[in-house]
C-alpha cells in the first residue's frame, strides 16, 4: 500500500550552501520558506542569500536529550521529555573565497586593506591608502569614484565598501557584521578591514571612472557615508575573540529532480580556524576550508516551538 508523496530515497549528487545576514543587535536571521522558494535555481538563491558554491562531508548531528519521567513503585516510564536541545553541523567548501574564509574562520574576517608606502608592517595589514569617496549614482553593482580615483584601481581587483570608523563600539559592518568593538579604536578603516560588503571589479569605466562589480555588494545600495578601499587580500586571525554569525542553507538535489533543503536560522562557529590538505592526482594537494557550526534557537511564529534547523523535503 503506498503512501501520499511516497518515493525512493533522495540519492543526493551533491550539497550547496548558501549564507545570509543576522542582525547581531536583535538576534533577527534571515528566513528562508521552502513552501515559497524550495524550488530556487542553485545558481540564483533568492534574496539576501548568497551562494558558497559546493560543499563536501555535510554531517548534521543531533545532541538533543531525551528522557524518561519515570513515578510509581516500581518505578515506570509515564512520557518522555527533551532535556537539552543541540544540533551541530559541519562540512568543507570545495571553493575559497572571501565568504567562506570569513565562516570557516568564525571570527573576524579581515581585508587586507592596500597599504601606504612605508607603512609599518602589521600581521592583519599596515596603515591603508586613503578610501576612496562614493558619487552620486552608485549601486549595488556599480561604484562611482570618478576617473581620477578609479586610476587607483585594476579589473579582477576586490575592494572593500563601507563606512569610516568613528570610535564607535558594538557590531560594525554593513550586511553582516563583521567584527565586535569593545573599546573605541583610532583606525579610520577599521570598519573596511572587517566588512563582508566586499566585491570584484568586473570593468572600469574610462569616461566616468564608475568600476562595475562581478556580483552585487552583500549590503545592497551604498549609502553616502560609505568609501572603497583596495583589497588585495584577506587575513585570518586565530585567537581572536569575536563569533560571527549568519543564516545557513544546504540544498542536497535528488536524482529526480526532488531536494532536501536544510535551514538553519542561525549559526556560529565551535571550531577555530582549519583546513583539510588532502592528496589529489599529479602529487599535488587540495586545500579545503573546513567547519563545525553550532545551531542557535529562534522562534517558529506559527506556534511558538523554539527551533534550531528546519528540514524540509520538496518533490521534484
Amino acid at each position: 500500500m503506498s503512501t501520499v508523496g511516497e518515493t525512493m530515497s533522495p540519492v543526493l549528487r551533491r550539497v550547496r550552501a548558501y549564507f545570509a545576514p543576522v542582525v547581531r543587535a536583535s538576534e533577527t536571521p534571515t528566513i528562508f520558506d521552502a513552501a515559497q522558494s524550495g524550488g530556487f535555481g542553485l545558481d540564483c538563491p533568492p534574496a539576501p542569500w548568497v551562494d558558497l558554491g559546493w560543499i563536501d562531508g555535510f554531517v548534521r548531528k543531533c545532541g538533543t536529550k531525551v528522557v524518561a519521567l519515570r513515578s510509581g513503585a516500581p518505578a515506570t516510564t509515564q512520557m518522555q521529555v527533551r532535556t537539552e536541545i543541540e544540533a551541530t553541523v559541519s562540512f568543507q567548501f570545495e571553493s575559497w573565497g572571501k565568504a567562506q574564509l570569513a565562516l570557516a574562520s568564525g571570527t573576524q574576517q579581515m581585508n587586507l586593506l592596500k597599504v601606504v608606502s612605508g607603512a609599518a608592517s602589521e600581521g592583519s595589514g599596515g596603515a591603508a591608502v586613503a578610501a576612496v569617496t562614493l558619487g552620486s549614482g552608485s549601486t549595488a553593482t556599480v561604484l562611482q569614484v570618478g576617473v581620477a580615483a578609479a586610476a587607483g584601481f585594476a579589473v579582477g581587483g576586490l575592494v572593500a565598501v563601507d563606512v569610516d570608523y568613528v570610535a564607535a563600539t558594538g557590531f560594525v559592518g554593513s550586511g553582516l557584521s563583521g567584527a565586535y568593538v569593545r573599546s573605541a579604536l583610532t583606525d579610520v578603516d577599521y570598519v573596511r578591514r572587517v566588512t563582508l560588503n566586499v566585491g570584484r571589479i568586473a570593468s572600469i569605466s574610462a569616461t566616468t571612472g564608475a568600476l562595475t562589480l562581478e556580483a552585487p555588494l552583500l549590503a545592497g545600495v551604498p549609502s553616502a557615508a560609505m568609501k572603497v578601499s583596495g583589497v588585495v587580500g584577506f587575513c585570518d586571525r586565530e585567537g581572536s575573540s569575536f563569533f560571527q554569525e549568519w543564516s545557513g542553507l544546504f540544498v542536497g538535489e535528488g536524482q529526480q529532480g526532488e531536494r532536501v533543503v536544510w535551514f538553519y536560522p542561525r549559526l556560529q562557529a565551535m571550531v577555530g580556524i582549519s583546513e583539510d590538505v588532502s592528496a589529489s592526482l599529479g602529487g599535488y594537494e587540495k586545500a579545503r576550508l573546513a567547519g563545525a557550526f553550532r545551531a542557535l534557537p529562534v522562534v517558529d511564529a506559527v506556534d511558538g516551538e523554539t527551533v534550531v534547523c528546519f528540514r524540509s523535503y520538496v518533490a521534484g
